[in-house]
């Protein structure tokens, strides 16, 4: 049986969110596990960590990709927690590299509400062609994704949009499988 990697990205800090999206975090985090998918996030507040229980709530494997050098440097330098992760890999790269890290690392990338490290994390996945998952409804860069498409003239990219965590998943994990066949 094949495990995909998928990431969640969304914002640390979540007052500009909709007010669901800290539930919709937690059951896309329900809803990798369910799909036979590993959780990957930045290993932060807000929304990676709620998808973060939401994943161990079903008993799965949760990683985390901070962006401090240390345990310790991630627990009083950055403020970041490190319960509810099963491994946490430390960069040493700050946001921007562990972002970079992060996306990569992961088969596809789900985003849900988000501010401007989102964004980047949206940018790196989209100039990756990453299988890219959106989260609508939740407020901040997901909400704003679609319309960015359009204004930036790239392509529409790699990417499903749906407001119903365990569709999306289920619409990110068919993209996964159909890149995989590709690249093979």
């Amino acid at each position: 049986m094949q495990y995909y990697k998928i990431c969640v990205s969304g914002a640390a800090s979540t007052n500009h969110c909709n007010t669901c999206a800290l539930e919709a975090a937690k059951e896309l985090g329900r809803e990798i596990i369910r799909q036979k998918g590993i959780l990957v996030t930045g290993a932060t507040t807000g929304i990676p960590y709620w998808s973060a229980i939401g994943a161990k709530e079903e008993n799965g494997f949760s990683i985390g990709v901070s962006p401090a050098v240390s345990e310790k440097e991630h627990v009083k330098t950055y403020h970041l927690p490190t319960d509810y992760f099963d491994i946490i890999i430390y960069t040493g790269f700050n946001y921007s590299g562990r972002n970079l890290l992060l996306t990569r690392a992961s088969d596809g990338v789900i985003f849900c509400c988000g501010r401007m490290g989102t964004l980047n994390e949206f940018t790196i996945a989209f100039e990756d062609e990453k299988p890219i998952g959106v989260l609508e409804g939740t407020g901040g860069t997901a909400d704003e994704i679609r319309d960015l498409i359009k204004k930036m003239k790239k392509g529409k990219g790699n990417i499903v949009f749906d407001k119903n965590p365990k569709r999306l998943v289920e619409k990110i994990i068919k993209l996964i499988q159909k890149e995989k066949e590709i690249k093979i």
